[in-house]
C-alpha cells in the first residue's frame, strides 16, 4: 500500500436551470471535450463525487489535523466553482480507534444513494499496513444546510488483519437490480469484492471475497477501484502504480469490461485483470502527475492529480466520460 499523505486527500444559489444545461452540453460533448476548468478549494484526495438536486458534492480523504481526521465535504453550485463545507464528524466513532489503532485520518470515501438513504463507506488504515476496516455512515440529504443533514455511524462492514491476504480500504459500491456489491483493495491480493445487502448497506455473508483485478507480483500496485454499468457492460475502473508521491507519483487509471459487475474483467486486448490487465486511460502529461482515486457520477469522472506547476499539490479535477465505437470509456484531457 502506498503512502496517504495527510490530506489525502457553492451552495444552491438558484440556478438548476443553468446547471442543467451546463451538465447537458458537457455530457454532448463528452467525447472530445476535456476536463472542466474548476476554481475554489480543490484540495481534495481520493474524491467521492455525486449530486444531491442541483448540487454537487465531494467526499475526499481526511486530513489528520483537522476535526480528527474525519472526511472531508465540498460543494459546488455547477460542477466548476468549490466550497470548503467542513468535515462528516468532530470526531471519529470510538470505536474506529479501537479497530485500528493509531489510525489518523479516514480515507477514500465512496457515495451511493438508495431508496432515498445516502450510503457513505470509508476506509481506516495505516501506511504499509493491511490492518484496515471499511465502515459505514448514513444520511438522508447530503445537504449541509438542511434540518435533517445528520451522518450516523453504522460501524464496520468489512476489516482485514495481518493473517488477511487483502487490504480492507477503498470501497466502491454499485447496484446490479437490487442486489449491492463493493468492490475494494489496495496492493496485497488487487482488488476483491464482497456482497452487500439493502437496506443495511452491510455486508450481505461472510464469503470469501472475490477476486477481481491482481498484477500478480510484489507489490502488487492496484487499488481504488470504481464499477459502472454501461449499455449492458460493466467496467471496473482502477487505480495502478504508486500515488500520494507528490511529483514523481506514477499514478493511472486503467479499466477492464465484464458481463457482471463479478467479472472476469479483462482489457481491450483481451488480457484478464487477474493477470495484471487494465487499458491505461489517464496517466502522466504535462502538469497533470498521477491522476488516479476516481469515482464516476452523472457522466463526469472526478478523480486527484498532483500539479506539477504548484509544486506537486494534489488537486480535484472532473472530466467527462466518453464512450468509443466500441463502447470502451474515453477521457480526453
Amino acid at each position: 500500500m502506498p503512502p496517504r499523505p495527510a490530506a489525502r486527500a457553492a451552495r444552491r444559489l438558484g440556478l438548476g436551470v443553468l446547471l442543467a444545461a451546463s451538465v447537458t452540453l458537457a455530457l454532448a460533448g463528452c467525447a472530445t471535450s476535456g476536463a472542466w476548468d474548476l476554481s475554489g478549494d480543490l484540495s481534495t484526495h481520493d474524491p467521492a463525487l455525486a449530486r444531491d438536486g442541483d448540487t454537487w458534492y465531494v467526499y475526499s480523504t481526511g486530513n489528520g489535523t483537522v476535526a480528527d481526521g474525519n472526511v472531508q465535504v465540498r460543494s459546488s453550485s455547477d460542477g466548476r466553482s468549490w466550497r470548503y463545507e467542513g468535515e462528516v464528524w468532530d470526531e471519529k466513532p470510538e470505536w474506529i480507534d479501537e479497530a485500528v489503532p493509531g489510525v489518523d485520518n479516514l480515507w477514500a470515501p465512496e457515495l451511493v444513494e438508495h431508496d432515498g438513504t445516502w450510503y457513505l463507506y470509508y476506509s481506516a488504515s495505516r501506511f504499509g499496513k493491511n490492518a484496515s476496516v471499511i465502515a459505514l455512515a448514513t444520511n438522508t440529504t447530503l445537504d449541509p444546510d438542511d434540518p435533517a443533514y445528520d451522518w450516523v455511524d453504522r460501524g464496520p462492514v468489512i476489516a482485514s488483519a495481518p493473517g488477511d491476504d487483502f487490504n480492507a480500504i477503498d470501497p466502491g459500491v454499485v447496484d446490479d437490480h437490487g442486489t449491492p456489491w463493493m468492490s475494494f483493495g489496495s496492493f496485497w491480493s488487487g482488488i476483491r469484492m464482497v456482497e452487500l445487502e439493502w437496506p443495511s448497506g452491510l455486508r450481505a455473508d461472510e464469503a470469501e471475497p472475490l477476486r477481481l483485478a491482481d498484477r500478480g507480483a510484489p507489490p502488487n500496485a492496484i487499488e481504488a477501484p470504481h464499477l459502472l454499468e454501461h449499455d449492458g457492460h460493466w467496467f471496473l475502473f482502477v487505480s495502478r502504480d504508486d500515488c500520494c508521491q507528490g511529483a514523481d507519483s506514477t499514478y493511472k487509471v486503467a479499466v477492464g469490461r465484464a458481463d457482471a459487475p463479478t467479472g472476469p474483467f479483462i482489457d481491450r486486448d483481451g488480457v484478464p485483470l487477474l493477470e495484471d490487465g487494465g487499458t491505461v486511460l489517464l496517466e502522466t502529461a504535462g502538469r497533470r502527475i498521477g491522476p488516479g482515486g476516481q469515482s464516476v457520477a452523472d457522466g463526469m469522472m472526478a478523480l486527484h492529480y498532483y500539479d506539477r506547476d504548484l509544486n506537486g499539490q494534489f488537486q480535484l479535477a472532473l472530466v467527462p466520460l466518453g464512450w468509443d465505437a466500441d463502447g470502451w470509456p474515453v477521457l480526453r484531457w
